[in-house]
């Protein structure tokens, strides 16, 4: 599959208990919408995952996946990202865009100089992190709010970011 045909909705945490549980951490708008895509496969498709959201645990949800009895089992899976095809997900308003879109983006000032490119979108619970690798090497981690990243242009493929004081260039 092309690099936007599947979208990452959650990752595998872990055990959760002794009876072959998972603890999963879903990225979804709505995360308890993560069981409900059908099967998950790996990043590389070659592993398919039946996914059935038991709860809501403390940092995700527990989840048991088909074939999974065991703790042994469930912990192998730690560290695990879920996928789906894009076309199993909901079609999104012109002014909204799911962060794997944003993967290879052009990144400009304000001025218009170019920056670099998207490189990763992280989520680390705090606040969502732009990873942009530099035109003139090495990369910048760049809050993702709205005063540090003020437009996002699906249509030009640009992204204009107002950087802190020393975000970019280490000054």
């Amino acid at each position: 599959m092309a690099k936007n045909d599947t979208i990452c909705v959650a990752a595998i945490m872990g055990a959760f208990g002794v009876k072959g549980e998972v603890r999963i951490k879903s990225f979804c708008a709505q995360p308890e919408d993560v069981g409900s895509y059908g099967p998950l496969s790996s990043e590389d498709g070659s592993q398919n995952y039946e996914l059935t959201v038991t709860r809501p645990v403390k940092g995700g949800f527990a989840a048991r996946i088909k074939g999974v009895r065991f703790k042994d089992e469930a912990d192998a899976l730690r560290g695990v990202r879920l996928f789906v095809p894009r076309s199993a997900l909901p079609t999104l308003p012109d002014d909204e865009y799911y962060y794997s879109d944003l993967i290879g983006m052009v990144v400009v000032d304000t001025g218009g100089e170019t920056l670099g490119k998207v490189r990763a979108v992280h989520d680390h619970g705090a606040g969502d992190i732009l990873e942009v690798r530099l035109a003139t090497g090495g990369d910048a981690l760049l809050p993702f709010t709205h005063e540090i990243v003020p437009t996002v242009d699906m249509t030009s493929g640009r992204i204009v970011v107002d950087p802190p004081e020393g975000a970019i260039d280490g000054g």
